[in-house]
C-alpha cells in the first residue's frame, strides 16, 4: 500500500479537543492499513487557543477567531500539508478566511455533508440537524440544504437550549449517563418532527452519538472518509 504517493493533511483543530482527538480516531479506523507505514500522515493543530466562536457569532461581541484559524492554515501549509480540514462545523462559519489564506485546498465540510446526503439519500425531503446554536443562527445548513430543495428542522427551543448545555458538557469532557440520556431525550424531540435522517452537524456530539432513534449522518465521520480518500489519492 506504499507504493504511491500520499497527500498530507493539515487539520484545523482544538474546537474542542476531544472532538479533534475523536476525528483523528476516525481517521485511523477507516485507513486499510497493515502496519504503521499504511496509516496517513496528519499534521495536526490541536489548538484550543482559538478565539470563541461562542462570543463571536452567539454573544456578538468576541474577537474574531478566523484570522487565528487563517494564521494556523498558512503554518499548516508552510509544515508541507497537500489539503486542509477544519474539525468542527461552526467554524466553517469562517470558511471563507481560511480557504484565501492559503493556496491548498479545503475541505468543506457543509458541502461535503449536503452532497453525501443527496448521493445516498437522494428522495430525502425533510432533515434534522443537532448542532450548536451557532450553526442555526448562521444558516450553515440551511443555505445549501434549500438550495436542493431539503427542509431543515432544529430541536424546539427548550430543547435546542438543552442540546447546547451537552455541547458545552462534552467541551468539559463531561460524558457521563445523565448527559447522555439528555441528548437521547433531545433526540427523542428531534424524531417526533418526522424528520427522514438527522445530520450529526457537531463533532463534540459525535463522540456521544450512538443508539439513536433514527438513522444518523455523522458528519465527523464523513469528514474523516474524505481526508483518507483524498490523502489516499482515491479522490483527487
Amino acid at each position: 500500500m506504499t507504493g504511491k504517493k500520499e497527500k498530507i493533511v493539515g487539520i484545523l483543530g482544538g474546537m474542542g479537543p476531544e472532538a479533534t482527538v475523536d476525528l483523528m480516531q476516525r481517521i485511523i479506523q477507516l485507513t486499510p492499513a497493515l502496519d504503521d507505514i499504511d496509516h496517513i500522515r496528519c499534521i495536526v493543530d490541536n489548538n484550543p487557543k482559538i478565539p470563541s466562536r461562542i462570543k463571536a457569532i452567539i454573544e456578538g461581541d468576541g474577537e474574531d477567531p478566523g484570522l487565528c484559524m487563517a494564521d494556523m492554515a498558512r503554518r499548516l501549509e508552510s509544515w508541507g500539508v497537500d489539503f486542509l480540514a477544519i474539525a468542527c462545523n461552526t467554524a466553517h462559519y469562517y470558511y471563507e478566511t481560511v480557504s484565501n489564506a492559503v493556496k491548498i485546498p479545503v475541505i468543506n465540510l457543509i458541502d461535503l455533508v449536503v452532497s453525501h446526503l443527496k448521493q445516498t439519500s437522494p428522495d430525502c425531503s425533510k432533515i434534522g440537524i443537532l448542532a450548536s446554536p451557532a450553526v442555526l443562527m448562521t444558516g450553515l445548513y440551511e443555505k445549501r440544504f434549500h438550495a436542493v430543495g431539503i427542509e431543515v428542522v432544529y430541536p424546539g427551543p427548550v430543547f435546542q437550549e438543552r442540546l447546547f448545555n451537552v455541547i458545552k458538557a462534552i467541551k468539559t469532557g463531561d460524558t457521563s449517563v445523565e448527559v447522555v440520556q439528555t441528548y437521547k431525550e433531545i433526540c427523542e424531540n428531534l424524531n417526533s418532527s418526522g424528520v427522514d435522517s438527522v445530520i450529526i452537524a457537531c463533532t463534540e456530539l459525535s463522540v456521544i452519538s450512538s443508539d439513536l432513534p433514527f438513522e444518523i449522518i455523522d458528519s465527523a465521520e464523513i469528514l474523516a472518509r474524505e481526508i483518507v480518500d483524498v490523502a489516499k489519492m482515491i479522490k483527487h
